[in-house]
């Protein structure tokens, strides 16, 4: 029990700095631009959701290689125990989705619910983010 609660801290916490990162680097980047202000939004916009996807694959291995273990629990369902099938389940816990078509079994259940906590904070953290950015440079019209 400890070492999942070890593994899920980290990932948990990798995930978040990536998130701070690239949202901190986009508030650089975005001011600097030469662009309008309409674009720079898209060019956030874009920038978070390459920092979601990363954060989703990074849950998505992670899911991957515990399930391969063998001593965290297991995946079953509509999954073949692929990256990618993994990856689409991390997507669908992520973004709270949860089609149902895949199921965790044992300990791993607990870095799910967590990745769905965590998704959910770092989608309502890009928000504001993009909510700032837009206030900034629509007060400027």
């Amino acid at each position: 029990m400890l070492a999942i609660f070890l593994i899920n801290s980290v990932i948990v916490a990798i995930t978040v700095i990536i998130h701070y990162e690239i949202l901190y680097r986009l508030s650089i980047i975005i001011p600097k631009l030469k662009i309008k202000p309409r674009l720079r939004i898209v060019f956030g916009v874009f920038g978070s959701l390459i920092a979601h996807s990363i954060e989703i694959w990074i849950f998505g291995l992670a899911f991957y290689f515990l399930n391969r273990s063998g001593k965290f629990g297991y995946i079953e369902g509509n999954y073949d125990g692929s990256v990618l099938d993994n990856v689409y389940f991390s997507y669908t816990s992520y973004t709270t989705l949860g089609m149902g078509d895949i199921n965790p079994f044992g300990h791993i259940r607990h870095l799910v619910g967590l990745e769905s906590l965590v998704g959910l904070l770092l989608i309502t953290w890009t928000a504001s983010f993009l909510y700032f950015e837009m206030q900034r440079y629509w007060s400027n019209r």
